[in-house]
């Protein structure tokens, strides 16, 4: 009502100012209900993001982890050909 009065011109009947004042409010709720829609709007998309990163990052950690796995069997074959080495040359020798 005060921002109809505000711009209510000379002349102006009071139910014509109402009607304005009731425009004002319908426009602003207009406007509140269309914010709403796009901040829900840009959650839903911020969560779908949110959710394809961790999606990727877990399937790099695991791609990760089973390169560990594969690193650590040549190294365990080399340290296990020594020892056999070392135990064939004691007995032996």
């Amino acid at each position: 009502m005060k921002i109809a009065k505000a711009t209510q011109r000379p002349g102006q009947t009071k139910e014509q100012t109402k009607l304005i004042a009731q425009g004002i409010q319908k426009g602003i709720e207009q406007y509140k209900k269309q914010q709403k829609a796009k901040a829900r709007e840009l959650d839903k998309n911020l969560k779908k993001s949110r959710k394809r990163l961790t999606e990727e990052h877990e399937d790099t950690n695991t791609e990760v982890q089973v390169e560990v796995k594969h690193s650590l069997l040549p190294w365990v074959l080399l340290i296990l050909s020594w020892v056999v080495f070392g135990c064939y040359f004691l007995f032996i020798a």
